[in-house]
């Protein structure tokens, strides 16, 4: 790497929280405690519905998925965020860039149709209980899920596809505590229209295909359940709310990152955007899912039992 604007960049530098240095121990200690919270969480819901045979359902098998995706997005933030604390330049290869762009890419992808299997999933089973058999066979889950992997590795590879007609001249620092691929076309010697259009396209259609059909699953669901006289509907509300509020959270700081206007001129709103989609969002899932869900705690209790 040289220090000459006009050569080409093939490394960058990684700045957030740089700025922060008193910070840095408190920091390094939250996002640690953060990550290893959310790895025994996700990976532990993923180990618990492999091995408990009741848990084989089209509803936990994307349960499963979506906690394995949100360890995939952790893995692939969270380890050198944590590095570049300590470093003096946290410093990123051009290709490690790509990587780390992939599986990000990847698990938002996925888990943006893995919200919205999970939403028609729960539409099928409170507003047609008795056809919940036929409408959500394992056959068409199993299908769900590999078009769920197909569009989620489909997504990335595309824009790093396009990120090779771009060339790096300007600078070699990145104000980000990832390798997002819109700081990179800020960078770019290269005008980045096309790159930003495909992202505009790609991103803005799968997220609001995968929105509409939560918001009209959730829809549905809210008005089978207030027509419910009895307390077990009302938990269920409550709990659909719950439900709800994540995933509001996550399509809309997705959104706002990628999918507003002139999304890669304003780079001031990246980090705590990034925040909630990389970081407090797998964090919370697991617990937003499972701590109201009967037959996850008794599975929980059957495994406590046993050892």
């Amino acid at each position: 790497m040289t220090e000459d604007n006009q050569s080409l960049t093939t490394e960058f530098i990684l700045t957030g929280f740089k700025d922060l240095p008193e910070l840095r121990t408190i920091l390094f200690l939250m996002f640690l405690s953060i990550y290893l919270i959310t790895m025994v969480g996700n990976l532990g819901l993923v180990a618990l519905i492999f091995t408990e045979p009741r848990l084989h359902t089209p509803m936990y098998i994307f349960l499963g998925n979506l906690a394995l995706m949100d360890s995939c997005c952790s893995c692939a933030i969270t380890p050198k965020m944590l590095q570049n604390f300590f470093s003096k330049e946290g410093i990123i290869s051009l290709y490690e860039c790509m990587a780390q762009w992939y599986f990000l890419c990847l698990a938002e992808t996925s888990d943006c149709f893995l919200l919205a299997a999970m939403a028609y999933d729960r539409y099928v089973a409170i507003c047609n209980p008795l056809q919940y058999h036929t409408l959500m066979s394992k056959e068409l889950c199993i299908q769900m899920t590999m078009g769920v992997y197909i569009a989620g590795n489909l997504h990335p590879i595309i824009h790093i596809g396009f990120l090779f007609r771009l060339t790096f001249c300007r600078s070699h620092q990145i104000n980000h505590f990832f390798c997002d691929v819109l700081p990179l076309y800020r960078l770019s010697c290269v005008d980045p229209y096309t790159n930003e259009l495909m992202l505009f396209i790609f991103a803005g259609s799968m997220s609001i295909l995968s929105i509409a059909i939560v918001i009209i699953s959730y829809l549905f669901i809210l008005f089978t359940i207030f027509t419910m006289k009895s307390n077990k509907g009302r938990g269920k509300a409550l709990s659909c709310a719950s439900h709800f509020l994540s995933v509001s959270i996550f399509y809309g700081s997705l959104l706002f990152t990628y999918v507003r206007p002139n999304s890669v001129k304003k780079g001031d709103k990246d980090i705590p955007l990034a925040i909630f989609y990389t970081l407090v969002i797998p964090l919370l899932n697991p617990f937003i899912y499972t701590l109201r869900n009967r037959e996850v705690i008794n599975a929980m209790k059957k495994i406590v039992k046993m050892s």
